[in-house]
């Protein structure tokens, strides 16, 4: 009897076959859109945590100042060599501490000028922040503790100054100093926040404040804890220690940040998380339009087979099975419509995450979500078309013109 009704509504499926296409259009851009938003969006957010973790591992930044509404807007003093030395000595669990001072200059090879940030640090700056070496080498003791005038250039200053050609062992301008270039950073392209990480140049920490800024101030301080420490432990007993050093009374507040690294990605990450939410949400509501629309489509054809099911009825067919009947036409209408969204929404999926140049995640649980609420959509509205069919007079419904 299930085989037989089934293959009664494949038959008026086929028999009005535009009608039913657009009858199930609706349930179709719900559920590819529903795969599309969300896998998007788990897209984006496993690029925000790649990106993230491109900044380093485990990494901890110190600068002066506090940042936010209501907080100090004063100039606190700036951090020193000796505190990148005390951090060292009296913090456990460190894998590596980089103090960084940094400026904007204009670099010049030949005839060929770049505007580009300068960052003056240590070798520890590569392991902090995850930096490897595509050509040349990294600082030697002997030109950090000198002030040796000699670079790394990351891949952006490369192409710009020197195009295809190998840069290591060449002589560029910084400003006013000449500077010989040791090595090149390998790519890590854009960062979550849309700036260019490869559009440096760094030189040793000494060199830099002698020839550039002229003064023994610190901008920043990075660090990276080992792995398995708690970043957390390492912040507070960061924090301790300099408003030791700073001498902060109890009651004041710091006048310098310590950020995690893992805090900002966690916060980021929960951000497009909810956004992808939203966006899903936004697109199951075309779900529930489409389904609106296979119910209408129903009844009207519960109108124009009246004379149809009255025929059935006559002849002894019993309401259940004419409530079966157009409830599983309805079923298939919406089955196929979910199937059919859901081969559009991946592939869809597909070139949109390549096109964005994001991670292309798909999710089963959603893509099942989407499929059974497709389904369980033409059981809700095709079941009142169908009861209605179901409880037509027989005499009445022969008499249908």
């Amino acid at each position: 009897m299930y085989l037989q009704t089934l293959l009664i509504a494949l038959s008026e499926i086929r028999r009005n076959a535009m009608r039913s296409f657009l009858t199930i259009l609706g349930i179709i851009i719900g559920v590819s859109a529903v795969i599309i938003m969300s896998t998007i969006g788990q897209g984006a957010t496993a690029k925000v945590t790649a990106d993230i973790a491109k900044l380093g591992s485990n990494m901890l930044s110190i600068r002066t100042g506090q940042r936010g509404p209501g907080r100090s807007s004063e100039v606190a003093r700036p951090l020193e060599l000796s505190d990148v030395e005390a951090i060292e000595r009296d913090i456990e669990n460190l894998e590596a501490v980089a103090p960084m001072s940094s400026t904007g200059l204009t670099v010049v090879y030949g005839n060929v000028n770049w505007a580009t940030s300068i960052i003056g640090t240590t070798d520890k700056y590569l392991d902090v922040r995850d930096w490897e070496i595509d050509s040349g080498r990294a600082f030697t003791q002997s030109e950090m503790r000198t002030g040796k005038m000699v670079c790394i250039m990351g891949g952006t200053v490369r192409k710009e100054l020197f195009g295809g050609q190998d840069p290591v062992n060449e002589k560029i301008r910084l400003g006013r100093q000449s500077c010989k270039v040791v090595g090149v950073l390998k790519s890590k392209g854009l960062s979550s926040f849309g700036s260019d990480q490869d559009d440096i140049v760094m030189i040793p920490l000494q060199a830099f404040q002698r020839r550039i800024s002229g003064n023994r101030d610190i901008g920043r301080i990075y660090l990276s804890v080992n792995e398995g420490a708690s970043t957390d432990t390492a912040r507070e007993e960061i924090s301790r220690l300099l408003r030791e050093r700073r001498k902060i009374r109890p009651k004041d507040a710091d006048d310098f940040s310590v950020f995690d690294m893992k805090e900002v990605s966690d916060t980021m990450a929960g951000t497009t998380e909810v956004l992808t939410t939203l966006l899903s949400a936004v697109a199951a509501v075309s779900l529930l339009v489409g389904g609106i629309g296979i119910m209408n489509i129903m009844l009207v054809s519960v109108t124009e087979r009246t004379r149809e099911i009255g025929v059935r009825l006559a002849i002894g067919a019993r309401e259940y099975e004419v409530l079966m009947q157009f409830l599983v036409e309805a079923v298939v209408l919406s089955t196929l419509g979910g199937i059919i969204g859901i081969l559009f929404g991946v592939s869809s999926s597909f070139g949109l995450t390549k096109l964005l140049k994001i991670p292309f995640v798909l999710d089963p649980f959603m893509i099942a979500i989407a499929f059974i609420f497709s389904t369980a959509i033409g059981v809700i509205f095709g079941f009142f078309p169908a009861r209605k069919a179901a409880r037509l007079n027989p005499i009445d419904a022969l008499r249908h013109e």
